[in-house]
């Protein structure tokens, strides 16, 4: 495999001995096909990140840990390599750990390993709970600043949250959908992937909160632990319609979309009024199709400038600011798409 990066560059990448990088490039056994793979990955990710980038500068080797779907996660690789010229005359580079879901120890494993590894910042989306939350607690003690990302743990000694403002966020779902809905009948489907993400316990708390108090005679039915994915959500949704005749709209904190729609599809049923999270691939082709009244979306890009700036701080290259303020929450309809959201969809 022809590359142009040393065998250190390469072991520093893809967080393995220069040994065993070397094994690899040459073929030699002794090496786990994982392995193998970790390499050729790192050497896939330094080529992307080379064309985004020039070598100079101090550089800050950061691990990105992230538990979401496949659209989520891609979306945040693309807007940080997107931001990665932004940054001169520093340098980020990343290695990534992404997975849809798995236990919390796993999780935990794996920040425990970068820890003894070394890494000069952590990226970090994960579920709050115990196991997470003492790995945190080891990586800081270990030197190594970590940032939670779109979702927070507040009792870990992070350096700093980034994203919006979850409760306000579900507040404005609840506003969009008493102005839809106004005076018709209905039941509204609430959808959390998980009910152990800081962000959508929050959107769920300001979206409950608003409806109680501005349209208390509309019944909420919940549906919890979809992950977001497709295949787990339509079973899902489709129990809950069963159930409940009268649900007739959705609000989506945590993705599953596609499947989502298609559960109402296939037992005949309209969703009047749907307001969902994130200009993903899957939600940018349902809004321009019209099947999503409106996404609740924030610049990835300027979440990830932002995640990279306290990486820098923490290690004295900034100056320090102030408290991080929440990132805008932007109301998307058909009518006023960003110019960079996805333009191929996702197959569903």
């Amino acid at each position: 495999m022809g590359h142009p990066f040393p065998i250190r560059e390469i072991a520093r990448q893809a967080g393995l001995s220069e040994a065993t990088v070397d094994r690899v490039l040459n073929g030699r056994g002794g090496v786990r096909r994982s392995t193998a793979y970790e390499v050729h990955r790192a050497i896939a990710d330094l080529d992307r990140q080379r064309t985004q980038v020039r070598l100079v500068g101090r550089t800050f080797m950061c691990d990105i840990v992230m538990q979401a779907p496949e659209r989520f996660s891609t979306a945040v690789r693309a807007a940080l390599e997107a931001e990665l010229p932004a940054l001169h005359p520093a340098v980020v580079r990343c290695r990534f750990h992404f997975r849809e879901t798995g236990p919390a120890g796993e999780l935990a494993d794996t920040l425990d390993r970068i820890a003894r590894r070394g890494s000069q910042g952590v990226v970090l989306k994960a579920p709050d709970v115990p196991e997470v939350t003492a790995a945190v607690a080891r990586l800081t003690a270990a030197g190594v600043p970590v940032v939670t990302l779109a979702t927070d743990l507040p009792a870990s000694p992070r350096v700093a949250y980034v994203g919006i403002d979850d409760r306000a966020a579900g507040a404005t779902a609840a506003y969009l959908m008493g102005q839809w809905l106004g005076d018709r009948p209905g039941n509204v489907l609430t959808s959390l992937s998980s009910g152990f993400f800081r962000n959508e316990e929050e959107r769920e708390m300001g979206f409950r909160g608003v409806m109680r108090a501005r349209h208390p005679g509309r019944a909420l039915v919940e549906i919890a632990e979809g992950q977001g994915l497709d295949a787990t959500q339509y079973d899902l949704v489709r129990a809950a319609l069963e159930r409940d005749p009268d649900i007739r709209a959705v609000y989506s904190m945590g993705g599953g979309n596609i499947a989502t729609l298609r559960a109402f599809e296939d037992l005949g049923r309209t969703c009047e009024v749907f307001v969902a999270h994130d200009l993903d691939q899957d939600n940018t082709r349902l809004l321009r199709e019209r099947r999503l009244s409106v996404v609740l979306h924030h610049d990835l890009r300027q979440d990830l400038r932002e995640v990279c700036h306290h990486v820098m701080r923490a290690h004295g290259a900034l100056p320090p600011a102030g408290p991080p303020r929440p990132s805008p929450i932007q109301v998307v309809t058909p009518h006023n798409m960003p110019l960079d959201t996805p333009l191929e969809p996702a197959a569903p």
